[in-house]
């Protein structure tokens, strides 16, 4: 039997690390065998995109848009531990961030079609089985972002660029609605309790 391919999605701050580690303990509890992942990947790709990141590096969007592109597509396609591959192996995939990412943060303005079309179109980019969108307030994520983060990444440092961030990714939802299984999760919540409704989301794919 397959692995089942689950991507969380959200603001950096919305909670996505916590969950993520107590989805896992979850499913391990289950019988269930999962395989953490994350984009950017740790591949030399993945690597250029974080200095990107970081403000190490100044890349055009275009460019940027066409790094993730291409990390994606390995990630997919990597015959030793790609996405696929441990799919097959009958493995659960838990991706931190996924094309939607792309699709809120690289698409804007002229870029916004190219973006999400070679996204959706690529026959290498797999669609998840269930896309967990973990929604919080863009002040609420700063908050908890400052009190954890020594550095903000580029995208984290203008709360009105992260209140476009989230728009736009309701605008993704929105568009991918008929083709994507994609729930979205008020995490403003205590932990456990947005915990409870993810396992309720998870438990679906498996009935």
């Amino acid at each position: 039997m397959r692995g089942k391919f689950i991507v969380i999605e959200g603001l950096d701050g919305s909670g996505k690390g916590t969950q993520a580690a107590l989805l896992i303990k979850y499913l391990a509890s289950k019988g269930r065998k999962v395989f953490q992942t994350a984009e950017p990947t740790e591949s030399v790709t993945g690597g250029l995109i974080r200095d990107v990141l970081s403000g190490a590096r100044q890349r055009t969007s275009s460019e940027l848009a066409a790094l993730f592109m291409a990390d994606r597509v390995a990630h997919n396609v990597n015959p030793v531990n790609g996405i696929e591959k441990t799919l097959e192996a009958g493995i659960d995939v838990i991706c931190d961030r996924y094309y939607y990412s792309s699709i809120a943060y690289q698409a804007v303005g002229e870029d916004k079609q190219w973006v999400v079309d070679m996204n959706i179109n690529c026959p290498s980019i797999r669609k998840p089985d269930v896309c967990i969108f973990f929604d919080v307030d863009p002040e609420s994520c700063r908050k908890r972002l400052e009190s954890g983060r020594v550095y903000l990444e580029i995208f984290e440092r203008d709360i009105e660029q992260v209140q476009a961030i989230r728009a736009r990714y309701h605008e993704a939802f929105d568009l991918l609605k008929d083709s994507d299984n994609i729930v979205v999760v008020d995490a403003a919540r205590a932990p456990q309790e947005v915990a409870a409704d993810v396992e309720k989301i998870v438990d679906k794919l498996f009935e």
